[in-house]
């Protein structure tokens, strides 16, 4: 006794090849559920959106029967979120970076181990983003998603065009995701080189961990960054 699976193309490449090319054919037993059959072929809980059978929306918990037709569709985006505030893992360290260079509220840490992001992103509403699909299936996470690319520029674009979210470029620190502030030269004067005070008017500071900026290499390349990713 089997029902066939047909995933969205946007969710075929988190299954074994095997099962990349055409509808799945999985055995029913009555026992489980829609969601532990759709995450025990690879596709975390926080990538598909609604599941169909028989051209009718279920949830999760639904069981499937002998000959069930079942359409695994991908999350919708934009995705709304409850509040644009992220939490990378600890491979995402460069994202991490450009993120806040965006203005995004982007927690990071390079030694937290899954327990300790699951609970961090619970504690601060935040959306844990990884590239680990076994993470995204811990039951406590409430929101998560898999960063799709290689690299940070994909993923970077991945992000933004995931949750859509508002950019506030050179708000935030990239080193430790404080706030930055306006600060006069002779505040910044005993941090910079000479060179930088002869050739930039605008400075920041982070009101966290006291980092200066200033409108010159970092407002270019973030430019740079956000040309490419946005449409």
């Amino acid at each position: 006794m089997t029902a066939l699976v047909v995933f969205a193309d946007e969710l075929r490449f988190m299954l074994p090849i095997r099962h990349r090319t055409g509808p799945v054919e999985i055995p029913v037993d009555g026992v489980n559920s829609l969601l532990h059959v759709v995450e025990s072929l690879g596709v975390s809980r926080t990538e598909f959106g609604r599941l169909l059978v028989d051209g009718q929306v279920v949830s999760g918990d639904h069981r499937p029967a002998p000959g069930e037709r079942i359409e695994v569709e991908a999350t919708a985006r934009p995705q709304p979120v409850p509040a644009h505030r992220y939490l990378l893992d600890v491979h995402l360290g460069t994202l991490a970076r450009r993120m806040r260079l965006a203005g995004l509220d982007t927690a990071y840490e390079n030694d937290a181990d899954d327990p300790e992001l699951v609970e961090w992103a619970i504690r601060e509403h935040r959306v844990l983003l990884t590239r680990d699909r076994g993470l995204l299936r811990r039951r406590a996470l409430p929101h998560g998603a898999y960063v799709r690319g290689q690299d940070p520029d994909a993923q970077f674009r991945d992000v933004l065009d995931r949750f859509r979210p508002p950019l506030a470029p050179m708000t935030r620190c990239p080193a430790c995701n404080g706030l930055l502030r306006p600060a006069d030269r002779a505040e910044v004067e005993p941090l910079l080189e000479a060179g930088t005070l002869q050739t930039y008017d605008d400075f920041f500071r982070c009101t966290d961990c006291g980092r200066p900026y200033w409108r010159g290499a970092h407002s270019e390349g973030l430019d740079k960054i956000l040309g490419e990713a946005l449409p």
